[in-house]
């Protein structure tokens, strides 16, 4: 017996207003900053032959943030 699914993908479209698109630009930022930091993190991990689990990037994440230069995360 063959089952087949039925994948399904729904598109929206949303017009912003010029304030939530500067936060949408500002938190993306943030986020893409935050993800560049923990793959860098990982990568150094994975060279030294060392695991990184969630908890760690967590703690890494909270150290990031308590930096002058990330203070607006």
């Amino acid at each position: 017996m063959i089952t087949s699914r039925v994948k399904r993908a729904f598109k929206y479209r949303f017009y912003p207003t010029d304030a939530q698109a500067a936060e949408l630009s500002r938190t993306f930022g943030c986020v893409r900053k935050v993800y560049n930091l923990a793959l860098a993190a990982r990568t150094e991990a994975w060279v030294r032959q060392e695991r990184v689990n969630y908890n760690a990037t967590s703690a890494m994440l909270t150290e990031w943030k308590k930096t002058e230069e990330l203070a607006f995360l």
